[in-house]
């Protein structure tokens, strides 16, 4: 069984910066692709941004330019940097990841983009 746990999310005002975390409970060197999704209030989830174990990263084009996605192996860690934060982006993240033919998730963190 693997865990994932995000953590970062909260209230931020237009324009301003978040980092979520995504912390893994086994060696993230092998997984060959993480991901973070979003779902809004009565909205399918979406991907937002992926890195494969190379390093390679694919954003969704509404994110493209604000945010960055980015691992750490040694401390088994996926990072999502969000700037210039909009309404548009408040959702519930999600981190997920591939082990083993399972696709796990984490339990989602709230991002609330509101003055």
């Amino acid at each position: 069984q693997v865990q994932l746990v995000e953590s970062g999310g909260g209230l931020v005002q237009p324009g301003g910066s978040l980092r979520l975390s995504c912390a893994v409970s086994r060696s993230i060197f092998s997984i060959t692709r993480m991901a973070w999704f979003r779902q809004a209030p009565g909205k399918q989830r979406e991907l937002v941004a992926a890195i494969t174990a190379g390093g390679t990263t694919s954003y969704v084009d509404g994110v493209k330019g604000r945010f960055t996605i980015s691992r750490d192996n040694a401390k088994n860690t996926v990072y999502l940097q969000m700037n210039s934060l909009k309404p548009e982006d408040t959702a519930v993240y999600y981190c997920q990841a591939p082990v083993g033919g399972t696709i796990y998730w984490g339990q989602g963190t709230q991002v609330t983009v509101s003055s």
